[in-house]
């Protein structure tokens, strides 16, 4: 039964999903390109809080569970698990007074109305997985741009997505270049809960009625730990000893 219902709530998610992307897109272009940089960034974040209500059309609810307060004055570097695309839109939409930006992958940098703009145009890095090399200059470039506007960088160590909820080993280059080239970063290691359950049967129907929760751990610098190796592990595992499976 629960399958059963999960074909028409899906058609109804996927029909308010694709018109929010198509919506914002020209709202995002006439943000950046005549307001400038903050109206883009609010368009973005408005657009955050309507692809959560998508989700919610699901019967699915989201929960963000942060005891800490951090101001932005420094910059953050947020690390998490990754178990689906809904895992983004809390993350941007929770974490937002720090200007949320992301290291991705090359190909979301086209073809997706709003998600590639933001991309391409809103600070985040793009990179090519198959290429070290550019991968590497791409995050050290964003790294610097973070350090010097005091603003939020998300890594995924997992590199790709979890499809049913256990943690994938943590490929951490990229984190370590972040944390080499934002030293003043304060570090946020974050666990997500039940997003992978979104797609249980696929992308056609959708899982319903999921409560994904956002915990977000106490916060911790480089300086904080003797060394980088040190740094990782706490990292590590303080995210994956919180995932529930």
């Amino acid at each position: 039964m629960r399958k059963l219902l999960a074909y028409p709530l899906t058609c109804i998610y996927y029909l308010f999903f694709g018109l929010s992307l198509l919506i914002f897109h020209p709202i995002q272009w006439f943000c950046f390109n005549v307001l400038g940089y903050k109206a883009h960034k609010k368009s973005v974040d408005l657009l955050q809080f309507f692809l959560m209500r998508c989700i919610n059309l699901l019967g699915s609810s989201h929960q963000f569970i942060n005891p800490y307060t951090l101001d932005n004055s420094q910059p953050v570097i947020i690390v998490s698990n990754h178990q689906s695309m809904a895992d983004i839109p809390p993350i941007m939409w929770y974490f937002r007074k720090h200007h949320v930006k992301f290291v991705s992958k090359k190909e979301l940098g086209k073809g997706i109305p709003s998600v590639s703009y933001n991309l391409r145009h809103g600070g985040s890095a793009l990179i090519d997985r198959k290429n070290p090399r550019q991968a590497i200059v791409a995050i050290r470039k964003f790294a610097d741009y973070i350090e010097s506007t005091n603003r939020a960088a998300v890594i995924f160590p997992e590199g790709t997505r979890s499809r049913d909820g256990k943690p994938k080993p943590f490929h951490t280059k990229g984190l370590e270049t972040l944390i080499k080239h934002i030293p003043s970063a304060v570090i946020i290691p974050v666990t997500i809960n039940n997003s992978w359950k979104n797609l249980r049967y696929g992308k056609f129907p959708l899982g319903i009625g999921n409560k994904i929760t956002f915990t977000a751990h106490k916060p911790v610098k480089s300086s904080d730990f003797d060394t980088t190796e040190a740094l990782l592990y706490h990292i590590e595992t303080t995210i994956k000893n919180s995932i529930k499976t």
